[in-house]
């Protein structure tokens, strides 16, 4: 498990994706207490175990599916990734539960500026945006952030400059692809409304219907 508090961000030194399977290598630095092998490590919000490890370099086996289901597949050597290893006991939990089993890749449609901040406005394929909350959390390439904006098809994040420096949202342009992770809770809560499971009678149209959310799914406004 993870808090989508980025430790530190790595370098793609190895890139390979054969017919079946892959492997990646990430040149991590160091890191106060160093990694193990057996370790698991979010990679841009991928959960993935550390195979070998060689000085600050870091090797990962990928599973074809992964390459394809996430946005690992369209990076290349040299490129940056978020890191963060997986929380102890006693470790604080600044961010939200991440479990680092992306629901999906979004989009950046825009980037812009909102004062001292950024803002990113990322769309979504309709089951994911299901999924997303007004002022609900949700892990972006593993970065914890909460939900400022919520549109037909997309979902709108600010990044406050430290965060932009310290995590790749500072390389991200318009047109790249992101890592999607819906907040956990809110998946349970939805899974349990819809069987109706230990609460008769409560469904998605009744709640629209009491006014309790919108038909976007969104809390109402006033």
């Amino acid at each position: 498990m993870f808090t989508g508090i980025v430790a530190k961000t790595g370098k793609i030194v190895e890139w390979d994706l054969s017919e079946k399977w892959g492997r990646i290598a990430v040149d991590a630095g160091d890191w106060e207490r160093p990694i193990e092998k057996g370790e698991s490590v979010a990679v841009s919000g991928i959960c993935l175990t550390v195979a070998r490890v060689e000085g600050p370099r870091l090797g990962f086996d990928v599973l074809r599916e992964t390459f394809e289901r996430t946005n690992l597949g369209a990076k290349k050597t040299g490129d940056r990734l978020n890191l963060e290893r997986a929380l102890r006991w006693g470790d604080p939990m600044g961010g939200h539960i991440v479990v680092g089993h992306v629901d999906g890749v979004g989009r950046v449609r825009r980037v812009g500026r909102v004062g001292r901040d950024w803002s990113y406005e990322i769309t979504a394929p309709a089951e994911l945006m299901d999924g997303m909350v007004f002022k609900g959390s949700v892990a972006v390439d593993g970065v914890s952030l909460t939900i400022a904006q919520l549109l037909p098809d997309a979902f709108v994040v600010h990044i406050i400059p430290f965060t932009r420096e310290v995590t790749t949202f500072g390389d991200l342009r318009e047109g790249d692809l992101v890592n999607l992770e819906a907040d956990l809770l809110g998946k349970f809560v939805r899974r349990l409304v819809e069987r109706g499971a230990g609460y008769p009678g409560v469904t998605w149209e009744r709640l629209r219907a009491e006014g309790l959310i919108e038909e976007s799914g969104t809390p109402p406004t006033r």
